[in-house]
């Protein structure tokens, strides 16, 4: 992949910037502030924004909803040493496809990002636990009743963290049908991204049981 590296501390820039380089991944650019990742993401136009949130001149947070406002399919990874939920669940809401901590193993890092690749939200278990906290509340099934029991079994597939293959394998169907139905998935919830689909799901209760089923079984 293409990655932009956006940090405003330049020791770490440079370990990302060779930790990435190292796995196969190349490194189109790195800035030291967000009004700089703004710009080199539209002159640059990589795959992948790596944002942290703390930066000068503009905040990651700004940077992100520039970004995604200019280039909705470009994916952007937060990286930070945050750990606040208010910095979280802003991030999702913004259209962040991934949200990482530094304390993150350099291995579990190259693992989300290649998880990113096929389509897969960059959230470990414990940043989907606490998006769950966040985000539950009452009439939190009420987004799921505009789903048909494919498109259901689908976002069950997705928060469980499986790729667009494995859920077309599991449910003997093409990767390009997976798409379609998540497309539609995106669409009902009024989600941004898998990221924000996977927290839907997960406030819903959809792990914990077998979904709620229709009548039929509309697909």
């Amino acid at each position: 992949m293409r990655i932009l590296v956006a940090d405003d501390h330049s020791l770490f820039r440079d370990g990302i910037v060779s930790l990435l380089e190292a796995a196969g991944h190349s490194v189109v650019g790195q800035v030291g502030d967000g009004q700089a990742a703004i710009t080199a993401a539209a002159e640059l136009t990589p795959d992948v924004v790596l944002l942290d949130l703390a930066m000068p001149k503009a905040g990651g947070l700004e940077a992100l909803v520039d970004i995604k406002a200019r280039h909705p399919a470009m994916k952007v990874v937060i990286l930070t040493v945050s750990a606040e939920d208010e910095d979280l669940y802003g991030a999702i809401r913004a259209g962040a496809d991934g949200y990482l901590l530094k304390s993150l193993t350099s291995a579990d890092l190259i693992d989300m990002l290649t998880g990113l690749e096929r389509g897969e939200a960059a959230i470990t278990r414990a940043t989907a636990s606490r998006l769950m906290q966040g985000f539950a509340g009452a009439g939190a099934a009420e987004p799921l009743a505009r789903l048909t029991n494919r498109e259901l079994s689908i976002l069950r597939l997705v928060a469980e963290g499986r790729s667009n293959k494995a859920i077309g394998q599991n449910l003997s169907i093409s990767e390009n049908t997976v798409k379609y139905y998540m497309k539609n998935v995106l669409q009902k919830l009024g989600a941004r991204n898998r990221a924000e689909a996977t927290s839907i799901a997960i406030r819903t209760g959809l792990l914990g049981d077998t979904g709620p089923t229709r009548p039929g079984g509309s697909l």
